[in-house]
């Protein structure tokens, strides 16, 4: 058999360390003074192991909201006689002054930091400490990092008295003694620091990006020119100087000049200036020009290119000035300009909005650092998988799921995300999809919904939620998913359309799982929830979906669990009961839904006694009646009343109405169903039922219950002749025989019963091809 698309098990080396951080105390530290987490001291940890832990952890931190940050965590990896570190990344306003301090003595060669907003010039002055071993150093986003007293007060400034002084300039620090730094980013560097100054003592760069930097002069560039194969100038806008600044950089291997948008530049893109690039720049395999305006025209007209099939050819390149290259370039930016349209680009990767391939390397090339140009691409994607057909599953998957990983805060990012893993996790993909990859699919939609309450965030998630098998696929996530839709429903007055979505999930969440689970669900406040919305409901005077939808909620989660079922009573749910009664009496799935749920309130002992007055039994008599859905509300209605007549006369204190009264109108109603009637029920035990059958305190409740199974054996017998055979009712349809008390028409059915068990076990295959309409679970 063929492996699903994201199929691929986690390595052993990455199982073993999230273990390890999620079981620190069970692994390598113990419990020290005043409760910091210390490192054993028969621990001694190589540079592969403590990156991985280091950078794993940030992961868990960004992704995992069960798992619990360490306070003193990064103080583990102090000691570099115990601990070496050697390569950390870390991103956003998580990571503190202190924790870089904590690594200081660690010979870092790399230290990879990322909108990491709460580090001030404290940070700046641990950098100090790496400068000796430093090799590539990035600190994108990183705005606070430059001043003293800047960031969130209680983050940066732990150790200064005065929170209240504004932010200052750093003007000490410069990169004096970063001898072996050879790949530096500082993209965002802000205004007021000059960039010529700080990076002049730098004598070895090969790879520098000054994304969105705001450049004074541009000469400086070329104290590297001997040196440097990599300059990311994204949104750096151009100049005449820059520009031929550019071409003395003739080592280059990979320039960026790329723009945000077309709408941004004032630079315009002419042909001689590409043509002077692809010429000067000899060396170039990687070239991003997205988001420029083409001056003149550049491309060859249609009726001139060369035939066939799209060639990557430079001589064949619909592009005039990249027919000059001696080569194919392996990466050519092209998004968001009128270039990725033409035929034969001369490229192995292509950024671009005219296809699916293109969009894909626009989303990979550009998710890390540029969310914004991101955010466009997997808008596309969103497109392409919902009008045409996304035929790089896969890799579309892994790229949504990564820049919703990466950036969990951005808004934009999240909303164009998440309707774009609605269309890619539907139905026409679900067959290529590993259990894996679904996974985590589920992840970052829940990531989402935890992050943001805005509506369209919450939509989006909620509806590709739904695309999944629930609550199978969903199992792994159930306690957080539960907490997450509820705070949806929290509000008085929510977006209907969340509310119908959300509503439809709790009801299938809570649907033919263990009785376990619906214990937790119900102590999470599920029930009070669902009564709450019934309410609100109530109030507009309306029965919708939403209304419905509570109510087979409720039905479905106190089944079996009696603490649900008190709590249903606790919370007004009879006289909400009553007043959904009166205010939709023709809403017969209402109905239905409403006596389920009663039905199963009426099989817990201590709870009848409730149920046992005037009002209660008179409307339940009278719904005995009800021709509401088929037989299904006065058939649940029988249920209710069955349970109350199990517990005998002596209970029955009430005049009116008069027990014989009520048990004549049950008997009339069984005597009035078609016992061949299709079933909208779901049973997963017959146990309440059975316990009716071997009595003679109630011999109607008998009847009903063997009523009620020979039906379900009828009707379906392959999936409930087993489970009837495998609860040992067969033996106790025997002894319903054996009582004198029991009626003679229950005994005939007792057979029927029998022999249909009988006759499936001889000839297990099922002739009735019905299928059953799974709305609820057993009522």
């Amino acid at each position: 058999m063929a492996a699903k698309a994201g199929d691929n098990p986690d390595s052993l080396m990455t199982l073993a360390t999230v273990f390890c951080l999620r079981n620190l105390r069970k692994t390598m530290c113990y419990q020290g003074f005043r409760n910091k987490l210390c490192l054993r001291s028969d621990i001694f940890l190589p540079s592969e192991i403590c990156d991985k832990l280091v950078n794993t952890y940030m992961e868990l931190v960004h992704t995992d909201s069960n798992f619990e940050p360490v306070e003193s965590f990064f103080q583990l990896f102090s000691d570099p006689r115990t601990t070496r570190l050697t390569r950390v990344q870390l991103r956003e306003d998580f990571v503190r002054d202190r924790d870089l301090e904590a690594i200081r003595k660690q010979d870092l060669i790399e230290l990879h930091l990322t909108y990491c907003n709460n580090l001030s010039s404290r940070s700046l002055k641990t950098l100090t400490c790496f400068r000796e071993t430093l090799v590539s150093l990035c600190l994108f986003g990183c705005n606070h990092i430059f001043y003293r007293n800047a960031g969130a007060p209680l983050a940066c400034n732990e150790d200064t008295e005065d929170e209240e002084e504004s932010p200052a300039l750093e003007t000490d620090f410069n990169f004096q003694g970063f001898n072996r730094l050879r790949l530096l980013n500082l993209g965002g560097l802000p205004e007021e620091v000059n960039a010529e100054t700080l990076l002049k003592p730098l004598k070895s760069l090969t790879s520098l990006d000054l994304s969105n930097v705001q450049l004074l002069g541009t000469t400086f560039l070329t104290q590297w020119k001997d040196r440097l194969a990599s300059l990311v100038l994204y949104n750096v806008d151009l100049s005449e100087e820059l520009v031929n600044t550019m071409f003395e950089l003739v080592n280059l291997r990979h320039l960026d000049i790329s723009r945000e948008s077309r709408r941004s530049s004032k630079f315009k893109m002419t042909r001689k200036t590409l043509t002077a690039i692809v010429q000067r720049l000899l060396n170039l395999v990687s070239l991003d020009i997205s988001g420029h305006i083409m001056l003149d025209n550049c491309t060859v007209p249609h009726f001139e290119e060369a035939m066939g099939r799209p060639s990557i050819e430079p001589c064949k390149s619909s592009i005039y000035p990249f027919q000059e290259l001696k080569r194919p370039l392996q990466f050519l930016g092209l998004y968001d300009t009128t270039l990725c349209n033409v035929t034969h680009i001369p490229a192995y990767k292509v950024t671009g909005s005219k296809n699916e391939d293109q969009v894909l390397n626009a989303i990979e090339a550009y998710t890390e650092f540029r969310p914004e140009l991101a955010h466009r691409a997997i808008n596309q994607l969103f497109d392409i998988a919902r009008i045409q057909h996304c035929n790089q599953l896969l890799r579309a998957l892994q790229l949504v799921i990564a820049a919703l990983k990466c950036h969990k805060y951005d808004k934009s990012i999240q909303v164009t995300g998440s309707a774009a893993l609605f269309y890619l996790t539907n139905t026409d993909y679900r067959s290529d999809q590993s259990v894996r990859l679904r996974r985590e699919v589920i992840q970052v939609v829940l990531n989402g919904m935890e992050q943001y309450q805005e509506v369209t965030v919450q939509r989006n998630c909620c509806l590709t939620l739904c695309n999944f098998s629930i609550p199978e696929e969903l199992e792994f996530q159930y306690s957080r998913v539960n907490q997450l839709l509820l705070k949806i429903l929290e509000p008085a007055r929510q977006d209907e359309s969340i509310q119908r979505i959300a509503v439809h999930l709790c009801n299938a969440l809570v649907c033919q799982v263990d009785n376990h689970h619906k214990e937790a669900v119900g102590k999470m406040g599920f029930v009070k929830t669902m009564l709450n919305l019934i309410q609100k409901k109530l109030q507009d005077r309306m029965c919708d979906q939403v209304m419905e939808f509570s109510w087979s909620a409720l039905w479905n989660i106190t089944d079996e669990t009696p603490d649900n079922c008190q709590m249903f009573l606790n919370c007004r749910g009879m006289s909400l009961f009553l007043d959904c009664l009166q205010e939709f009496p023709d809403k017969q799935e209402l109905h239905r839904n409403m006596l389920g749920l009663l039905g199963n309130v009426a099989e817990v002992k201590v709870l009848r006694p409730q149920l046992l007055t005037p009002q209660f039994i008179t409307v339940f008599s009278n719904l005995l009646d009800s021709k509401a859905d088929g037989i299904e509300v006065s058939y649940n209605a029988c249920g209710v009343l069955s349970h109350i007549m199990f517990d005998g006369p002596e209970v029955w204190s009430m005049e009116e109405p008069r027990r014989e009264i009520v048990m004549k109108k049950m008997w009339d109603a069984i005597q009035s169903w078609d016992v061949s009637s299709r079933r909208n029920i779901n049973y997963r035990s017959f146990e309440p039922i059975l316990r009716l059958l071997p009595q003679s305190i109630s011999p109607v409740s008998q009847h009903w219950a063997t009523w009620a199974l020979y039906n379900l054996v009828s009707v379906y017998p392959s999936k409930y002749c087993p489970l009837l055979i495998k609860e040992g009712g067969v033996n106790l349809l025997e002894k319903v025989l054996e009582l004198e008390s029991s009626q003679p028409e229950t005994k005939d059915m007792a057979r029927k019963v029998m022999e249909q068990c009988e006759n499936f076990k001889e000839d297990p295959m099922e002739t009735n091809h019905a299928q059953e309409v799974n709305y609820g679970q057993r009522g």
